[in-house]
């Protein structure tokens, strides 16, 4: 089919806090449900931005997973290989936002529909000249089917096909130790991987994210960090790239870091410099914080393009390592 892009993962819906600093240990107002999902966040930008994408994943025949497959096959993402289990229902997350920043999530993910998924689910014929598989920590940490899911495509895909890895560890639902044991293989056919603030430290075990996004450059990865509103720094061929962040009102932060992957993707598709392809994928994750819901902000490719004409930044960055 000569997808652009193809992701695997867990298709959900979240349903967030209305109020910040009101954790689930009390009665409080939620909203929602939104379509959600590491890769189904990625894959619904990366659709948004005007790549060919395609998504494999179960969902459940109920009305969260109809709200899940509309989202994705309104932006344009192809959803023949998302399933419908007669038997579990859509996985769900429930997250709540505190004035620091920081999030809670809870999961109602390994015995949803979203567990389902099985190496049977994974078609060869799907991958036959895509260009890249977006695959993450997350989508690795659900049941055992699941994973082998995602392993299988490993097995599968084409020598040509390019492998984009981000660890995106949430400690709900499998700690880095645990992940660092599987993912392992995924690592190794990787060409990119896109670890967050702290994550790139605790996924490689080591003191801190610039000696980790280092041992990873070592290994002949391209590395880009997500730094959130301060922007993003690339490793790659000894020399880094710190590329500054694009300021928004921003509403709600889930779903930014998958944004920038899908962004930064983009701009590799298009054979776009790295500072270039940084900047783009800034301005794209900032633009995703605007709305409620982690894909309602999604932007399509002219607004990314405004942004960043909007809020000129130094056309060129970095230093020797």
């Amino acid at each position: 089919m000569g997808f652009d892009i193809i992701s695997i993962g867990a298709p959900l819906v979240e349903i967030m806090r209305k109020d910040i600093d009101c954790d689930f240990s009390r009665p409080g107002t939620f909203l929602g449900p939104f379509p959600s999902g590491d890769t189904p966040i990625f894959i619904n930008a990366a659709a948004k931005l005007g790549n060919k994408c395609g998504f494999i994943g179960v969902v459940g025949k109920d009305g969260f997973g109809n709200c899940f497959i509309n989202k994705l096959s309104n932006s344009g993402v192809n959803i023949s290989q998302i399933k419908c289990a007669d038997n579990a229902t859509t996985a769900v997350t429930f997250i709540a936002y505190f004035h620091d920043g920081s999030r809670r999530f809870l999961y109602h993910l390994h015995n949803a529909a979203a567990g389902l998924l099985s190496p049977d689910d994974v078609d060869q014929a799907y991958f036959k000249d895509a260009k890249w598989v977006h695959i993450t920590g997350f989508a690795l940490s659900g049941s055992l089917s699941s994973r082998k899911a995602v392993l299988k495509i490993l097995e599968v895909i084409p020598d040509t096909t390019k492998v984009s890895f981000d660890p995106n560890i949430r400690k709900e639902a499998l700690g880095a130790d645990e992940l660092r044991k599987i993912a392992d293989p995924v690592l190794e056919r990787a060409c990119i991987v896109l670890p967050s603030v702290q994550e790139g430290r605790d996924f490689m075990n080591v003191g801190n994210d610039d000696e980790a996004c280092r041992l990873l450059q070592k290994k002949g990865k391209l590395v880009v960090q997500k730094l959130g509103d301060k922007g993003c720094k690339i490793y790659h061929n000894g020399d880094t790239l710190e590329i500054p962040a694009y300021k928004v009102d921003a509403v709600d932060p889930t779903g930014a870091g998958d944004t920038f992957c899908a962004a930064f993707l983009t701009g590799l598709i298009r054979g776009w410099p790295l500072y270039d392809t940084g900047l783009f994928a800034n301005a794209a994750a900032a633009l995703s914080t605007t709305k409620w819901g982690p894909m309602e902000g999604a932007p399509a490719i002219e607004e990314v393009f405004d942004l960043i004409t909007s809020q000129q930044k130094p056309n060129k960055a970095g230093r020797k390592s």
